[in-house]
């Protein structure tokens, strides 16, 4: 028999709290029957919601906790005032203590991935942890890294996104060796920052068995799907996220109002119905909830803090597939980082050494 998938949720994270956690579970629950689940929070609220619902209560433990994270608190304030004792670090240490396969927060961003490089701490050789996430585009779906993680990163740290997101592709896509493009301001390779340039040419030259380099790709091409994984540093990912949540709301908005303007809109919404709501399934953000901490010791999750049920259901299916078809191990056999010195190292440091005098 399958081994179950163990999920340790903070029930506590995020807007709404057990409320949406627990339901959200038992939508996971119904698509997944192999998992079990760990909730750590507030017993007198997450208790009830578990006893009406027979199913997802036989296959789950409850782990009471006064302490929760605000979703406002400075990653520092949430350690001090949270760590070994909150619903979020308790369902991070479960992964640590293999009572758990993954951890699932929608709580703060930044508290969560404070608290799973303390508790978890990153895998050998990779410095610096990065957000992973699926993002719809028109062939499909594809992944893109970092997304907020951290600020910054120099070539070393982009080549190990780069590994990260193809093993990640590997798993959710389907992907035996998933292509990969570097998010640059042009596709002319002198175009961009020494960094950027510099991953590009070791991504080309090594040739990692697992992935498919293709070279740079602009802002426009990640909704193409012209890469299976897109990589870059966490500033600019963020913002490329945020823009893009940001325009679909704009066009969801805007057809609303122009569907309500007058009586044959209103006719013409009735008659395309079907397709409107296939596109509004497509555009939910919903549907795409859930980015994942790659470069742990551990799987953690982070759901969207205003995830409804269904989006939580899907950041735990993510946490589920993530853990079933092994992540760290795809990693770890992936990245020549994580086997002591890297063939990778001596092209990288070369690239970092000031040039001779007088040359």
């Amino acid at each position: 028999m399958t081994k179950r998938v163990r999920i340790a949720l903070d029930a506590m994270g995020g807007d709404h709290g057990p409320e949406v956690i627990v339901p959200g579970a038992s939508r996971a629950l119904q698509q997944r029957p192999d998992m079990e689940f760990v909730f750590f929070g507030d017993a007198a609220r997450i208790r009830p919601l578990l006893d009406v619902d027979p199913a997802l209560s036989a296959v789950s433990a409850l782990r009471h906790t006064d302490v929760s994270v605000r979703m406002d608190a400075k990653p520092s304030q949430a350690l001090r005032s949270g760590r070994r004792t909150s619903s979020m670090w308790l369902a991070i240490e479960a992964v640590k203590k293999n009572e758990a396969d993954v951890a699932v927060s929608a709580g703060n961003t930044g508290a969560l991935m404070a608290m799973a490089k303390v508790c978890l701490q990153t895998m050998p050789g990779i410095e610096r942890p990065a957000i992973a996430a699926l993002w719809p585009t028109v062939r499909g779906k594809s992944i893109v890294l970092d997304l907020g993680a951290s600020i910054g990163a120099d070539a070393r740290q982009l080549v190990d996104f780069a590994v990260m997101g193809s093993a990640m592709a590997r798993i959710v896509l389907a992907i035996e060796r998933p292509t990969v493009g570097l998010l640059n301001i042009g596709v002319e390779e002198m175009k961009g920052i020494d960094e950027v340039k510099e991953a590009s040419r070791v991504l080309r030259e090594t040739g990692f068995p697992n992935l498919d380099y293709i070279g740079f790709v602009e802002g426009d091409d990640i909704g193409k799907g012209t890469a299976d994984v897109v990589v870059t540093e966490g500033f600019t990912g963020n913002i490329a996220l945020k823009t893009a949540e940001g325009t679909a709301k704009q066009i969801a908005q805007y057809l609303h109002e122009a569907l309500g303007r007058d009586l044959m809109s209103k006719i013409g919404y009735f008659l395309a119905r079907h397709a409107f709501a296939a596109l509004k399934t497509r555009m939910d953000p919903r549907n795409v909830n859930g980015g994942v901490f790659l470069g742990l010791n551990g799987v953690v999750i982070k759901s969207h803090g205003g995830a409804d049920a269904v989006g939580i259901a899907h950041a735990v299916e993510i946490g589920y597939a993530m853990a079933r078809y092994q992540l760290l191990s795809k990693i770890r056999d992936s990245l020549p980082l994580s086997r002591g010195q890297s063939p990778l190292m001596p092209k990288l440091e070369a690239a970092a050494a000031p040039s001779p005098s007088g040359s």
